[in-house]
């Protein structure tokens, strides 16, 4: 019966994000722009929660994506490879860095990992204007194309883009690049590796003397996150066909943990939820957005204080619970980690 409803909630949810939505903005291409925006950012934020999962905040998700949009655009704009080649190398590098990185990083715990990734973000602006040869510094790289058509053993997967309305082409794949993040996020967490990093989040010394090798199960999940960083990144830059060094900042990465917080870190339909809501209602309000940041912090206190579990735990009608059984008490002791 639990199955049955959550594929009547899913086929529900994909009805009016792939079918609905569009045909409502099909005239507006500003606000189908903004639901493009709203899926990467999301697809993006679904790696916070996956470190989340294991125990650890990860503040620099936003130097993830600023290079996975530095990998794509170098791949395109001097190597003359496709899009869709570079989208699958800015995975692939953004990966491997993490990898690197996160080797060393992920034996520190609580705060001192958090303050080490706080860095990240601004490591990543540094290097891109640090090289001007590959990355022309300060002065970004511009006039990216339009991707172009993808095929298959000579049959034409998805047309190029310069011969379909490019908004709705953006808008499908970004939607299909968010669907398959969190089918993979899910799918993860179902399973056995997901069983083990919640070990992690639980208690890493009980885990460990079970046999349990920690250190990789940390590394696995941060490559994970990095990926849907790079994915997300490299189609941020598809959409706007340029990218600069403050293309993702400090402010960014900050915002990734708000939008995990604002839909529920116990789900893993948290980032999404958090992301569409609070993405969407601040473009409602525009004229605020000089004093976004101060929102925002208000906001996320705010959430940390009354609503800690996010939009996701409010009793609904009809249901006892949004929050997954299984997830719930992986987060608590991440948080409370964090406290001094």
């Amino acid at each position: 019966m639990k199955k049955l409803k959550t594929a009547i909630g899913v086929a529900f949810f994909l009805a009016i994000y792939l079918v609905l939505l569009p045909w409502l903005f099909r005239d507006q291409p500003y606000r189908l722009g903004i639901l493009t925006t709203s899926s990467v950012l999301s697809l993006i934020s679904a790696g916070v929660w996956l470190m989340f999962y294991i125990g650890r905040i990860n503040m620099g998700q936003g130097g993830f994506a600023l290079l996975g949009g530095y990998v794509s655009a170098v791949m395109i704009s001097k190597l003359g490879v496709s899009f869709w080649l570079s989208l699958v190398g800015a995975c692939a590098i953004t990966v491997v860095v993490s990898i690197l990185v996160g080797l060393p990083l992920l034996r520190l715990k609580g705060v001192y990992f958090s303050m080490i990734t706080l860095s990240l973000t601004e490591t990543a602006r540094l290097a891109a204007q640090s090289f001007p040869s590959l990355t022309n510094g300060s002065r970004g790289i511009l006039n990216l194309p339009l991707p172009g058509a993808l095929k298959v053993a000579g049959f034409t997967i998805i047309p190029d883009f310069n011969t379909l309305d490019k908004h709705f082409a953006f808008y499908y794949l970004g939607a299909f690049l968010t669907i398959l993040g969190f089918a993979v996020l899910y799918r993860v967490v179902n399973s056995r590796l997901g069983w083990l990093f919640r070990s992690l989040q639980q208690n890493e010394d009980l885990a460990s003397s079970f046999g349990v090798n920690v250190p990789w199960l940390r590394v696995i999940a941060l490559a994970i996150c990095a990926a849907f960083a790079g994915a997300g990144g490299a189609f941020f830059v598809a959409t706007q066909q340029s990218i600069y060094p403050a293309t993702f900042t400090f402010q960014d990465s900050t915002y990734f943990l708000l939008y995990c917080f604002l839909g529920g870190l116990g789900s893993v339909w948290g980032a999404l939820v958090g992301t569409f809501v609070l993405f969407l209602s601040f473009e409602m309000l525009q004229g605020l957005n000089q004093y976004q940041p101060l929102i925002y912090s208000l906001i996320m206190i705010s959430m940390m204080l009354w609503l800690p579990n996010g939009l996701l735990s409010l009793k609904w009608p009809f249901s006892r619970s949004s929050v997954e059984p299984a997830a719930k008490p992986a987060i608590k002791p991440a948080i409370e980690e964090e406290r001094p």
